[in-house]
């Protein structure tokens, strides 16, 4: 059985950093499709990066592009997300997604692609 448990949320100041976390059990992350999304209050999930499975391509939105980075750790089966210069926009509870089934290249920024989440994680930054 898969799960991804997310840790490393918490309570920031506006241009702090915060490193998240996904450790990944019951498969291997080397070779998964990965993504972070988050969901603020009142609005619909969002796509904040993705590191396809086949090829290793990186995506980022728009709006954490040059501030976030992802990345994997394959021996400890661990996904991050580094989040630099935060912004009280950036709170949101954030998920972590895996797929190992091959993900169209245009899908890879949408939640539907992927069918392994885990259990959410808060970041909240103050102003």
């Amino acid at each position: 059985q898969v799960q991804l448990v997310e840790s490393g949320g918490g309570l920031v100041q506006a241009g702090g950093s915060l490193r998240l976390s996904c450790v990944v059990s019951g498969r291997t992350v080397s070779s998964a499709s990965v993504a972070w999304f988050r969901q603020a209050p009142g609005k619909e999930r969002q796509f904040v990066a993705a590191r396809e499975g086949e090829a290793g391509t990186i995506y980022y939105s728009d709006s954490v592009k040059g501030r976030f980075t992802i990345a994997r750790d394959d021996a400890r089966n661990t996904v991050y997300l580094q989040m630099n210069s935060l912004k009280p926009e950036d709170t949101a509870v954030y998920y972590c997604a895996a797929s190992w089934e091959v993900v169209p290249l245009v899908l890879v920024t949408t939640d539907r692609a992927y069918d392994h989440w885990g259990q959410g994680t808060q970041v909240t930054v103050s102003s």
